[in-house]
């Protein structure tokens, strides 16, 4: 079965409508919320992985768009610039889900979008800027 991860932005007016829970009621989608978090003008941020049926997938997102929920694909949302990056290892040593890591063949900092969970830890730890942000 699928599985997608989605970035989701909730603007203050739905931020307290039941969404989430409709994804399972109506849907029948399996879903893990990997952060979630609420700024203190109301606003709320989540990484929603959601899994099912590729056309139970679309209508969800038809949902969420719907509602006004802003959807962004979460996998395009950390990038590793390599030709930059001098392996220093600093983001690995910060990275809480080891989606930064360093090859055991050659010793340079790899990326593994699969495990990431959009924290930003990463982003402010290179030395040479060479983790950018595209959310």
């Amino acid at each position: 079965m699928p599985t997608e991860r989605l970035l989701l932005n909730f603007p203050s007016k739905i931020v307290k409508k039941p969404i989430v829970y409709r994804i399972v009621k109506d849907f029948d989608l399996e879903f893990n919320i990997l952060r979630a978090e609420i700024t203190s003008d109301l606003e709320g941020k989540m990484l929603l992985e959601i899994k099912g049926p590729k056309v139970k997938i679309e209508e969800c997102k038809a949902y969420l768009g719907k509602e006004g929920v802003e959807i962004k694909e979460a996998d395009k949302g950390i990038i590793l610039d390599k030709e930059a990056c001098v392996n220093c290892g600093l983001c690995v040593s910060l990275c809480i889900t080891k989606a930064l890591y360093l090859k055991e063949d050659s010793y340079k900092v790899d990326f593994d979008k699969d495990k990431c969970i959009l924290c930003g830890l990463c982003l402010n730890c290179c030395p040479v800027n060479a983790i950018k942000s595209k959310i």
